[in-house]
């Protein structure tokens, strides 16, 4: 079972060494990413965009260009196109966002011809090693589905509990979150994680154990759970995954550990036929290859 990143990418390495299809690559932050993520035998990388300007930046990183392929396609939207293609055809494992806007991009994961689009809901999940927990947190949906209603939440731990799994974890504990842990039929999100519980019960979440609502401390804190008499819950402090009511709440909670927090972390979109790598220009370098490390070990459980 992987406790930290370290751990993660010892599991790559004993993977085959995994390929990425790079929409519009002509990206200084993802060519420096590739360019590690090859060097740690992690991913190699298909480079679709303009030649022209992914040399030129490759030039600037000390990067040897000609251990990569490229793809020559200059308009972004087309580009983004090949790039996707190359994944639905199954000559690249996973698909990254480049230098193209995230509508585009999405817009290409979801095409009906040449996407990789499932009839399962697409969710964004967050993987994070933060100092002083003992294991690998698995956050969503703090980018992508701004007001999930409960059978949206479903799919959500659907999806996340597969990119648990995929890490090690046989039996990820997950917890619906609210500010509190008793039902209040006043505040929604209590009922509906009430409702995930009972799911879990019946079988129709499978592959983990549901807890809900919990508050974060409850979720993460063995000592709180103690001193609020709650240790007759099936989580005490120990969930693996974190279900967020809301966007907000996951976002808020996603950049008050980034900013404040000793951690790292990477970051796949789930419920498609590969992962999707989409990250953001202000993401660090390392959570970027992160977040290429965490692709490969899903797409190896994919296979």
């Amino acid at each position: 079972m992987s406790k930290s990143f370290k751990d993660l990418l010892a599991q790559v390495a004993e993977c085959p060494m995994k390929k990425v299809a790079v929409a519009c690559a002509q990206d200084d932050a993802v060519l420096e990413a590739v360019k590690a993520a090859k060097e740690r035998h992690i991913a190699d990388a298909i480079l679709v965009g303009d030649e022209a300007k992914i040399r030129t930046i490759a030039d600037v990183l000390k990067m040897n260009i000609n251990e990569f392929e490229i793809i020559n396609v200059v308009d972004p939207i087309e580009a983004a196109r090949t790039a996707v293609k190359l994944v639905h055809d199954g000559k690249a494992d996973m698909y990254m966002k480049g230098l193209i806007d995230t509508k585009s991009f999405l817009k290409s994961v979801l095409d009906k011809e040449v996407g990789l689009r499932t009839d399962k809901t697409l969710s964004h999940v967050c993987v994070f090693e933060i100092k002083g927990i003992d294991r690998l947190l698995f956050l969503s949906d703090v980018a992508f589905v701004p007001y999930p209603d409960l059978d949206t939440k479903a799919q959500i731990i659907k999806n996340t509990v597969e990119i648990a799994h995929a890490c090690g974890i046989e039996c990820p504990k997950v917890a619906p979150l609210a500010a509190v842990e008793v039902v209040n039929p006043k505040m929604p999100c209590t009922v509906e994680a009430d409702e995930l519980t009972k799911m879990n019960e019946e079988g129709k979440i499978p592959g983990c154990i549901v807890d809900g609502p919990l508050s974060l401390d409850l979720a993460i804190e063995p000592e709180a759970a103690y001193h609020k008499g709650t240790t007759n819950r099936k989580i005490v402090g120990d969930a693996d995954v974190l279900l967020f009511p809301d966007i907000h709440a996951g976002n808020i909670t996603y950049k008050a550990l980034v900013h404040t927090a000793k951690c790292v972390n990477g970051n796949i979109l789930t419920g498609t036929k590969a992962p999707v790598i989409l990250t953001s220009r202000s993401d660090e370098f390392e959570v970027k290859v992160n977040s290429i490390a965490l692709a490969a070990i899903v797409a190896e459980n994919l296979k």
